[in-house]
Order: structure tokens, then C-alpha cells, then sequence
């Protein structure tokens, strides 16, 4: 058997290890278009900020050490510039040498990977101007800042890439700006979670332009002007496009396979393509979402390697099947970590679903062990059914851990009430007796038992100013005279069974307090006097960070940048 892979990153070279460890027989050819294989996409800004500091440590694999352990040929240089299904054959060009052949097959696996987004815009093209996709990508990027030192940077896009390389720039002592034009980096989070992200990159340094339009780039006093729809440009030493990135399927068009979401390959759960004998997988491809089965692309490499290995399992004649993406994800924040997995609220209601949310701010460990962080937790569930959908945290120590618990809950097809039952390990330096995931099952029991009902920021500027309800600030008058909502009453928890005659009876009682728990406690106290009350998700401390948030977003826009 003759294998022919064209790509040999993540999908590729993990699809060509496992063939040769299923079959010692086949033949085995890469062809990969840059002049590495195997190497950490996910790296690649932190060899720029010099947290790696040897290149060598970018690739896993060079293809002398691939060939020495497995005998599979890596042709690096070697592009793969058409497919022909009926003869089985690709045409190859030798990039250095410029020769030109075909090669045969009886297996084809495509992982050509996903290539930056590259608008036409006018500019693109300016010798300043960089994306960030490729070891070459890299040393490009790497050499300019060592030759030019520049001293500011404008990172257009608020994702993964360009998130890790504004930290590592800054890292560098550059003045950075990211500019996106939704009004909030990292959409896999929701714009109330993406707060906690803002304020991390406000406190270090980076200068966020939420909600502006990239028109065009020019060439202006030694650097580059990006230019904005109706605002001033921005001026840099360096720009960096990172606003995201799209299926690289060209060669996979012109051989007439199906084409499916943003142009991605369609491929089954096998793996297989519309085409008998060519497989595809990695960041080309079309899957389907584990939650919620809608068709979708998902750029991750945990994915890709996933798939690489099911590809040679089938290749080799077995019958792996792969059965969706959730879009788990973790991404560092300078000192903070931020993760999510499955749906946020945001697309669960895209997708149709009736969804519920649960926030609470854990610590990381037991409190009464020293050094122990807050972290901020949202669990996305369905109404009625309680089916576990989705969860993003942020916080400063274990919240990796927590995303995995859920992840795997939410993999499982547990409900969200069921995170209470999951028993985890427990160590005061570590968790809490009550971990935070059994803390969110328990929140949600009492929803689903009715002991719970909440109101949510979205409603609060519906809730009635006219004295037909109670709006009760349960905190200490401390933490009120720091700051409150208006309208709100403080009656501390300790004060309110003695002072309960103040809550005028008939009315419904809106309660809030820090976190959520002692309006809880409350709720439950004036619940058992007979009062109807909602309790606030997410608490003072939640709301404080996502208004501050969207006050700052809109004043930068109206001012032109972010202060």
C-alpha cells in the first residue's frame, strides 16, 4: 500500500506515525509545502517573546528524525499543486528545484491545514505588515523585531494568536494595540466572560480597540497607518493580521470534492471524503459540533491530531469513527487562564436552544489555605432538560482543571445537575471539599428543584423603578458605600432576619450580593417568610467587571481609542 499525505503537521504527521505503526509495509510519502513538519502552531508567539528561545524546540520532528524512526519520507519544499481522483495520482513541485512530477497513490490523506485570513484590502502586502501561521512565519516576524527593534505594534484580530502574541510582544516592552471588530476578544466566550479577558490585558499594558473596522493599511513616517472606518488611524512600527483563519482547500476544489461550511472538505465520521480513497482531517475540514450536531469548522489541534489518528486506523483497514469537536480550549492571559468548551450562551441561542446559565466565583483552593485565587465560572445548560451545553472560566489556578472536569462531563452526555454526584480530588492546596463543578451541579439542583430562581444581568434594566419591587443589596455597608446598584437597598445578610419587617411584604424581592451566596442565603430566608425572590447571578463583583467593561469599550470607540 501507497500512502500520499499532503500536509505533515498536526493531522499529517500524526496520520503517518500511526500507519506505520499499524503497518510496517506501506509506503509512506509527505508532502509538506513549508520547510517544516511536525511543528507547535501554538508555540509560534512564544519563541517571538522569547519564552522559547531555541527554534529547534518549534519542531517535534525534522524529516531526518521521522525517517530515521518510522521510514516515511517527508518532502518538505515539495508542493502538492493538483489531484487527480481518476488516475490516482498528484502533481508535485519541488520549490527549491523547481521540477515538477506525479506521484501515485492508493491512499490519499489531505491535512493541508488552514491558511491566514487575507482581506483585500489596500495595503496588504506593506513589507511591515505579518501574519502568523509558519515556522518561516516566525523567524520572519523574529528577525524584524531583532533588526528594526520597533517599539509599537498593532495586532488586527482578537483570537488565540493574536492574544498570545500582544502578551509576548508586550513582554518585549512594545506598546500594543488589537483591534477587532466585534466588541470583544475571544468569541468562544461570551461578552460577559470576555470582560475578565479585557481588564487582564488592560492591566498589562495592551490597548484594546473593540468595535473598529480595518479598512486598509498605508505606508506613513518609517511604519504603518491602519486605518480605520470613521476614526483616526492607527500608527505602528509592525502590523500583524491574525483576524483569523480560513480552510486551505484549493487543491481539494479543483479535484471535485464536496465543499461544505466556509469552504472546508466534507468528510464523514470515517474521515473520508467524496472522493473513494482520499481522506482529509485538521483544520480543511468540516465537522459536526458535539453539542449541538450543527456542521461547523473548528481550528484546534487537539482535533487535528484526533483525526490524523482515525485516518490511518481506517486507512489500515479498521473502522475508527469520529464523532465531533466540542471546542474545548485554554488560552494564558498574561497572569490569568481562560478556558471554554462545548456552546456559550451566545451560539446555544443561535442554535435555537432554550438555555439557562449558572455563574459563580469559586476560589481555586480551600480558602483557609494560603494563596488561593477567584475564578469566575459560567455553565450554559437547557432549560427543562438540564443537558450539559457548555462552560467558560477565568481565573489565576485551576481553572485548566475544572474546563477538563466539564469538558468530559459534557462528552459523557451528563446533565448539568449531575455535576454535583462527580467525586473529584480533593487536598487544600488543590480544591475544596465542595469543588467548584460540584458547586455549579449544586446550583443548578436547586433551579431545577425550585429552591433557586434568578435574574440575570440582561434583565436588570427592566427591573421596575416604580416601588412594586424590592430591590435588597445584601452585602456589608462597606462593600455597598464602594460602589451599588442604583435603586438598591442594603440590608447586610447578618441584619436581615431582625430587620425583615423593612422588606415590604406582597412585592417581589430582587436580591444581589458579592458573589452570589449570601443573597442565596437570603433568598432562602425571605423565601420561608413567603416572599417571592430572584436571586442576581454572578454578583456584585461580576457585574462591577462586565458594566466597567462596556462603559470602557464605548467610550473608546466614541473617543477613538481605549484608555
Amino acid at each position: 500500500m501507497k500512502v500520499i499525505i499532503v500536509g505533515g503537521v498536526a493531522a499529517g504527521a500524526t496520520a503517518a506515525a500511526r500507519i506505520r505503526r499499524l503497518d510496517e509495509q506501506a509506503e509512506i510519502i509527505v508532502f509538506e509545502r513549508s520547510g517544516y513538519v511536525s511543528y507547535a502552531n501554538c508555540g509560534l508567539p512564544y519563541y517571538i517573546g522569547d519564552i522559547i528561545t531555541d527554534p529547534e524546540e518549534l519542531t517535534l520532528q525534522t524529516p531526518e528524525s521521522f525517517f530515521r524512526r518510522f521510514r516515511i519520507n517527508m518532502k518538505v519544499r515539495h508542493e502538492v499543486t493538483a489531484i487527480h481522483p481518476e488516475r490516482k495520482t498528484v502533481s508535485v513541485k519541488n520549490l527549491e528545484s523547481g521540477e515538477e512530477f506525479e506521484e501515485s497513490y492508493d491512499k490519499l490523506i489531505l491535512s493541508p491545514g488552514a491558511k491566514p485570513a487575507q482581506p483585500r484590502l489596500p495595503g496588504v502586502g506593506l513589507d511591515k505588515l505579518f501574519t502568523l501561521r509558519t515556522v518561516e512565519d516566525t523567524l520572519r516576524i523574529k528577525e524584524y523585531i531583532r533588526k528594526n527593534k520597533p517599539k509599537s505594534a498593532v495586532l488586527a484580530g482578537g483570537g488565540f494568536i493574536s492574544i498570545e502574541l500582544a502578551e509576548n510582544l508586550r513582554n518585549l516592552g512594545m506598546d500594543v494595540t488589537i483591534v477587532q471588530r466585534p466588541k470583544q476578544l475571544m468569541n468562544p466566550f461570551d461578552a460577559d466572560m470576555a470582560a475578565f479577558i479585557h481588564s487582564e490585558a488592560r492591566k498589562h499594558g495592551l490597548k484594546l480597540a473593540l468595535g473598529f473596522t480595518v479598512e486598509g493599511f498605508e505606508e506613513k513616517d518609517g511604519g504603518v497607518d491602519v486605518l480605520l472606518k470613521d476614526n483616526a488611524p492607527l500608527h505602528a512600527d509592525m502590523v500583524v493580521l491574525a483576524i483569523g483563519v480560513s480552510p486551505d482547500t484549493a487543491l481539494a476544489k479543483e479535484a471535485g470534492l464536496e465543499l461544505g461550511v466556509k469552504g472546508s472538505i466534507v468528510v464523514n465520521e470515517r474521515m473520508e471524503t467524496s472522493v473513494p480513497d482520499i481522506y482529509a482531517g485538521g483544520d480543511a475540514v468540516q465537522v459536526k459540533h458535539y453539542v449541538s450536531g450543527e456542521d461547523t469548522v473548528i481550528s484546534l489541534a487537539g482535533p487535528a491530531n484526533k483525526q490524523g489518528r482515525i485516518i490511518a486506523d481506517n486507512v489500515c483497514g479498521g473502522d475508527s469513527r469520529y464523532l465531533g469537536s466540542q471546542g474545548s480550549s485554554v488560552i494564558k492571559v498574561f497572569d490569568m487562564t481562560a478556558a471554554a468548551t462545548g456552546l456559550n450562551e451566545t451560539n446555544a441561542r443561535k442554535a435555537g436552544l432554550d438555555v439557562e446559565t449558572v455563574i459563580l466565583s469559586p476560589m481555586s483552593h480551600a480558602s483557609y489555605y494560603p494563596g488561593g485565587k477567584l475564578m469566575t465560572m459560567k455553565v450554559v445548560f437547557e432549560k427543562g432538560t438540564y443537558r450539559l451545553l457548555g462552560a467558560q472560566i477565568v481565573g489565576y489556578e485551576g481553572v485548566d482543571k475544572r474546563i477538563d472536569v466539564l469538558a468530559t462531563a459534557i462528552h459523557a452526555g451528563l446533565k448539568a445537575t449531575q455535576l454535583k454526584n462527580l467525586d473529584l480530588a480533593y487536598a487544600p492546596p488543590y480544591s475544596s471539599a465542595k469543588d467548584p463543578v460540584n458547586m455549579a451541579g449544586f446550583m443548578v439542583e436547586n433551579i431545577a428543584s425550585g429552591i433557586l430562581k434568578q435574574w440575570h444581568l440582561s434583565e436588570l434594566d427592566r427591573l421596575p423603578r416604580d416601588g412594586s419591587v424590592t430591590l435588597l443589596d445584601t452585602r456589608t455597608p462597606a462593600e455597598y458605600a464602594s460602589g451599588s446598584i442604583e435603586g438598591f437597598v442594603n440590608i447586610p445578610l447578618d441584619e436581615l432576619r431582625e430587620r425583615i419587617d423593612e422588606v415590604e411584604e406582597g412585592k417581589p424581592v430582587y436580591v444581589i450580593c458579592q458573589s452570589g451566596l449570601r443573597s442565596y442565603i437570603a433568598s432562602r430566608i425571605l423565601t420561608a417568610k413567603g416572599f417571592e425572590v430572584y436571586n442576581f447571578s454572578g454578583g456584585y463583583r461580576y457585574y462591577d467587571a462586565v458594566v466597567n467593561d462596556r462603559a470602557l469599550i464605548e467610550r473608546a470607540y466614541s473617543c477613538g481609542m481605549d484608555k
